[in-house]
C-alpha cells in the first residue's frame, strides 16, 4: 500500500475534491472550494518525491524527469480513482491529485435540467461543456456518456488525459483511450476515431486547433462529439474557437460551426448556503436555427439576448440559474451578488422578497 493511500481515505471522507502535496507543507485538501492545511508534519522535497514515485511506473518516472510535469491516474479498490498531476518547481517536486468518486453520478444528480439530456438525443453534432477548471467538467462528461451507454446501444470512443470516470459495460459499449498509454495525442487517436465504427466521441480537452478542427470535421461527418472547453460563457466559447483558425478560414469555420453546434453547457460551482456543499449553477445555448445564422453572419454578440428569450426550448443564461438557487435557499444572497454580473437582477428579488416577522416572546 502507498503512504498516500491513508492520506485519499482522508480526503474521500471529509468529501474533499483535491489533495495537495507540497513541500514545506503539511497536505493540503480542497473542500467546498477553500484550501484546507491538515495537522501533519510539514513535507520535504524528498518525501514529496517519494510519494508520488510510489504511485507511477518506470516509464512514467522518465517521463516526469524529462517533461518535468506528468499527468496520470491512480486507482484504490473501493475507494475510487485519482487524477494526479506532479510537477518541478523551485522548490522541489509537488503534486495535485483530483478525487474521482467511484460511481458515475446521474445527470439530475448534479444538478443538470432536464435540458441536457434531451440534447443528448441528438445522434450528429457538437455538445460543449465549458467553464473554468475545477467546475465539474469532467464529471458531466462522464454522466453524459453513462446516461448514452444506459439508453442507446451505441459504440462510445472517449479519448482522455488522463482516463478518470471508468464506463463498465451496459446497453453500449465504451472503449476509453488514455493518452500517453493508449494513444500517442488527441490529433493521432481522433483520426483513427473515424475508421473505428463510433457513434459518439468524447474528448477530455479540445486544447489545439488541430483537435479542435478534427472535432468539428467528426461532428460534421455524422458523429455525436462531446467535449470541453476552458471559457466561461457560450459567446467566449464560440469567439474562441473561430479565433483560433487563421483569418482566412474563419468564414469556413463560421459556416461549419453553425450547422454542427447542438449545445454548449456552461457550468460554475458554487458555496452552498451553509458552506457544507458545493452547488452547480449553468448555463445552456441550444443550436436553434436563429443561434446558427448569428454564428453564421458574425454576430455572437447577440446571443445572450436570445439566450434569454429562449427559455421554451431549454437556453437560460448563468445570472438566471443563479437566481433560482438563490430562491430555492440554495446559495446565501451573498454569494449569489459575488457571482452575477447583472447584481441588478439580484437585487430586484430580494426588494421584493418577504421580509420575515419577528418573533413575538411573551412578556411577564
Amino acid at each position: 500500500m502507498a503512504d498516500l493511500d491513508k492520506v485519499f481515505k482522508i480526503g474521500v471522507n471529509l468529501n474533499a475534491s483535491d489533495v495537495h502535496v507540497v513541500p514545506g507543507e503539511p497536505f493540503i485538501m480542497r473542500r467546498f472550494g477553500k484550501l484546507m492545511k491538515s495537522k501533519s508534519p510539514p513535507l520535504t522535497h524528498a518525501m514529496c518525491k517519494k510519494l508520488v514515485y510510489e504511485l507511477i511506473n518506470d516509464d512514467q518516472r522518465i517521463s516526469l524527469e524529462q517533461d518535468l510535469q506528468l499527468d496520470f491516474s491512480y486507482e484504490i479498490e473501493n475507494l475510487g480513482r485519482f487524477r494526479g498531476s506532479a510537477m518541478m518547481h523551485q522548490n522541489g517536486m509537488s503534486a495535485i491529485f483530483r478525487i474521482i468518486p467511484p460511481d458515475i453520478p446521474k445527470l439530475s444528480s448534479i444538478g443538470l435540467p432536464a435540458t441536457v439530456s434531451k440534447v443528448l438525443d441528438n445522434h450528429q453534432g457538437l455538445i460543449l461543456v465549458t467553464g473554468a477548471t475545477g467546475q465539474g467538467k469532467t464529471t458531466t462528461l462522464a454522466a453524459m456518456v453513462d446516461h448514452i451507454n444506459e439508453t442507446r446501444a451505441h459504440h462510445v470512443l472517449t479519448i482522455e488525459d488522463p482516463v478518470e470516470f471508468v464506463h463498465p459495460l451496459k446497453k453500449g459499449v465504451v472503449n476509453q483511450r488514455q493518452i500517453n498509454d493508449d494513444t500517442r495525442s488527441y490529433k493521432n487517436s481522433l483520426k483513427a476515431a473515424l475508421r473505428e465504427d463510433p457513434d459518439v466521441i468524447m474528448i477530455g480537452e479540445l486544447r489545439d486547433l488541430e483537435t479542435v478542427s478534427l472535432a468539428i470535421s467528426a461532428a460534421e461527418t455524422g458523429h455525436l462529439v462531446l467535449g470541453t472547453l476552458s471559457t466561461t460563457n457560450a459567446p467566449k466559447t464560440i469567439d474562441r474557437i473561430i479565433d483560433s483558425f487563421p483569418p482566412g478560414e474563419q468564414g469556413q469555420i463560421r459556416a461549419t460551426l453553425s450547422e454542427t453546434l447542438k449545445a454548449v453547457i456552461t457550468q460554475r460551482l458554487i458555496p452552498g448556503v451553509n458552506n457544507d456543499k458545493m452547488v452547480l449553477a449553468v448555463e445552456i445555448l441550444i443550436g436553434t436555427l436563429p443561434v446558427a445564422s448569428m454564428i453564421r453572419d458574425g454576430k455572437v454578440f447577440q446571443i445572450p439576448n436570445l439566450m434569454q428569450t429562449g427559455k421554451n426550448v431549454g437556453m437560460r443564461i448563468m445570472d438566471e440559474s443563479i437566481l433560482e438557487l438563490l430562491k430555492a435557499n440554495e446559495i446565501s444572497e451573498e454569494i449569489a451578488l459575488a457571482n452575477v454580473e447583472n447584481e441588478a437582477m439580484i437585487k430586484a428579488y430580494l426588494s421584493q422578497k418577504p421580509v420575515s416577522a419577528p418573533v413575538q416572546t411573551k412578556q411577564a
